[in-house]
């Protein structure tokens, strides 16, 4: 139950940024710790300071939140974010608090209390972001929300609203009409896989009007990717294990045609000492919501997953992706391995696929009543199928599908790198025999670490030397890596929200000894220095 004398939002998390500015740069700077904007960043938040409604396709790990959160620092009203799941809106809104933020959330997840005490903040005027799901604007809140000063609507992951789209979600075609109601204020729709027709289908549906847009590279190049073939001697399951021990110690998410596979897949990784937990929507929500928190806040190792699993997730420390059977399209596939590396470090994406796989997928259309629309939904299946038996390089063929043309990525997949699976599969005999593992929700303790310099893809953005050899570094980061969960354990967050593994590798590889040194570091800024800083300095400078 709410507490009768718990503190308004605004005020239990840090001191009230009262003074606006008008430049975004300074925003960056002083609220977010970075130093340049990432390509189409700055050009959409100038186009909604101007009021103009504003498309953003940008893939995964693109930076698209700070697209809507510089201007909230900007703009006179709240921006209202519309957001596809609670957990998302959770995680955000918490990593919001903790830069300096009046944010907050509107959803079923709240008690009474807590729900009035957010609407009293909004109608006051102290609120900079409000997050809500679509679901959330089908009742009264839609009219009283349309009474208080909003000056944005941001539409997250707004190719749920399109029937062509790979996760249509009805709720999100009820949007139509939410910019009128709220003034004509202007709009801003962000998705990550959006084809033409999906993109165009978007601005219909949201009544948008001459809107800007910003369509950025697909390209993703620190995703390296692995397609095999099911058959051909090869075991799926012990290649799914011998990927994981690979990555010993580390976030990786392995994805499933159905439950019952989700679940044989989770027990036999269980009894090679792989931490793994299900996700499916045959749990119980309880369950379900348990097993993504352990995920996120990394107390187990790796989540085997149906595709309910995945859109709420932010974290940004994912370093594996396995697809146990092939996705059903080229943009849930791209969804889906877009969840690793979202910090720029090297993650590996390893998709099994078939024939079978097609089929299997055929008894989901029986749902599909149209009949146009049961026709596009296999062929989208079928095309990637044939995508894969292609073999071209696997970014080439992949960005293709948005109408993005690359040259072959030369090293970031299996068939420009010559590396196929068997370069990534970790034979159990290779490793100390590990016990069956039992998930308790104890820190994980990372084995097999392997030299940053080497495996990670990441660098010091600003190209200052190493202070540390890379296994001195590595060694370090693994430290700083317990900190920072010790850390986001007392507050009940997840590990990434303190800091990213990019920071985190930067700090290893700089060792800053000073404030001034450690706010240096891109991604740690003034507040995050407040408030972890003495922590990660105690460390540094004690190495």
């Amino acid at each position: 139950m709410a507490r009768e004398d718990a503190e308004p939002v605004s005020q239990r998390h840090g001191p009230l940024f009262e003074i606006k500015t008008t430049e975004p740069q300074q925003v960056l700077e002083s609220v977010f710790g970075y130093r340049e904007f990432r390509p189409g960043q700055r050009h959409i938040i100038d186009a909604v300071l101007r009021g103009r409604d504003c498309i953003g396709v940008m893939p995964t790990g693109a930076g698209k939140s700070l697209t809507f959160q510089i201007p909230a620092k900007i703009l006179p009203g709240a921006v209202l974010v519309i957001s596809p799941l609670i957990s998302l809106m959770k995680d955000q809104v918490d990593a919001l608090l903790r830069l300096g933020f009046r944010a907050a959330m509107l959803n079923s997840s709240l008690e009474w209390e807590d729900r009035r005490r957010v609407l009293s903040e909004l109608r006051r005027g102290e609120l900079e972001l409000v997050y809500v799901a679509p679901e959330g604007l089908e009742g009264s809140l839609r009219d009283i929300i349309a009474e208080c000063n909003v000056s944005l609507v941001v539409v997250d992951e707004a190719h749920c609203i399109s029937h062509w789209g790979h996760d249509f979600r009805p709720a999100y075609r009820r949007l139509r009409g939410l910019k009128q109601e709220l003034g004509d204020i202007p709009v801003l729709a962000l998705t990550a896989t959006a084809t033409r027709r999906v993109a165009r289908d978007i601005l219909q549906q949201l009544g948008m009007s001459k809107p800007e847009g910003h369509k950025g590279s697909f390209f993703r190049p620190n995703l390296v990717i692995t397609a095999q073939k099911k058959g051909s001697g090869r075991n799926s399951r012990r290649d799914v294990g011998g990927v994981i021990l690979r990555h010993s110690g580390e976030s990786g998410i392995v994805y499933c045609r159905s439950r019952k596979s989700v679940d044989s897949t989770t027990q036999w990784l269980r009894t090679q000492g792989i931490r793994a937990l299900p996700y499916h929507a045959g749990l119980a929500d309880e369950e379900r919501r348990h097993n993504q928190d352990a995920f996120a806040r990394d107390e187990v190792e790796v989540i085997v997953a149906t595709i309910a699993f995945g859109m709420g997730i932010d974290k940004s420390n994912v370093r594996l992706i396995v697809h146990r059977d092939m996705p059903r399209s080229v943009e849930a596939w791209y969804q889906e391995i877009g969840r690793a590396g979202r910090d720029g470090l090297r993650s590996d994406c390893v998709l099994m696929y078939s024939w079978a796989d097609v089929i299997g997928y055929d008894h989901f259309l029986n749902a599909v009543d149209d009949p146009l629309l049961r026709a596009e939904t296999r062929r989208k299946t079928v095309d990637l199928f044939e995508l894969l038996e292609r073999g071209e390089c696997r970014h080439r063929a992949l960005v293709s599908h948005f109408d993005e043309e690359i040259d072959s990525c030369g090293e970031s997949c299996d068939v420009c790198s010559g590396r196929g699976l068997e370069a990534i599969v970790v034979s159990s005999s290779r490793l100390p025999k590990r016990p069956a593992a039992t998930v308790q929700g104890s820190a994980l303790v990372t084995r097999g670490a392997r030299a940053a310099s080497t495996e990670t893809g990441g660098g010091d953005a600003t190209g200052a030397p190493d202070t540390l050899d890379p296994a001195a570094a590595e060694e370090l980061f693994q430290r700083l890596r317990v900190l920072r969960k010790r850390l986001a354990d007392a507050e009940k967050v997840p590990a990434y929200i303190v800091f990213s593994d990019a920071v985190l590798r930067e700090m290893a590889r700089r060792v800053p000894q000073t404030s001034a040194a450690l706010l240096d570091i891109t991604g740690v800024g003034p507040a995050k220095l407040r408030r972890y800083g003495d922590a990660f300095l105690e460390l540094l400078r004690d190495s």
